[in-house]
């Protein structure tokens, strides 16, 4: 099983697709509480260059929720990362977590639902931005 959902876009500027990843979540009711640059914290804290490399944390409060009451400790998993970055021929490769993946070891049923869910949901955004080509 793969742990991740991807999609490549070609001919796209690296801040226009954050723009239409950050777009398409929130078609699913996600929002990006938290954004990590890479390529910042690379240049800052080791003085090295590094390709564009962003994470996005997607979180969909209703389903967050969800799956924190029926697991408490189920935040060490949360929020669902989406990376966006930039690859060596300058096309822009977007991959999300899949929740199914990352929430095997979990063996709660409520949870296993949540993540169904968030999985169909990520799955469409990524459908959409290849779409959006």
């Amino acid at each position: 099983m793969n742990y991740y959902l991807s999609t490549v876009l070609k001919n796209r500027k690296f801040d226009e697709v954050i723009d239409l990843v950050k777009s398409e979540l929130g078609k699913e009711g996600f929002g990006v509480p938290t954004e990590v640059d890479m390529q910042s914290i690379f240049s800052a804290k080791l003085g090295e260059d590094f390709r564009r490399y962003q994470i996005l944390g997607a979180c969909n409060p209703g389903y967050a929720k969800k799956a924190i009451e029926s697991e408490r400790n189920i935040g060490v998993l949360l929020p669902c990362s989406v990376v966006v970055q930039e690859c060596d021929n300058g096309d822009i490769e977007v991959a999300a977590v899949d929740p199914l993946a990352s929430m095997t070891s979990v063996g709660n049923s409520s949870v296993q639902e949540v993540a169904t869910e968030i999985t169909r949901r990520l799955q469409r955004v990524i459908k959409n931005l290849g779409i959006s080509e």
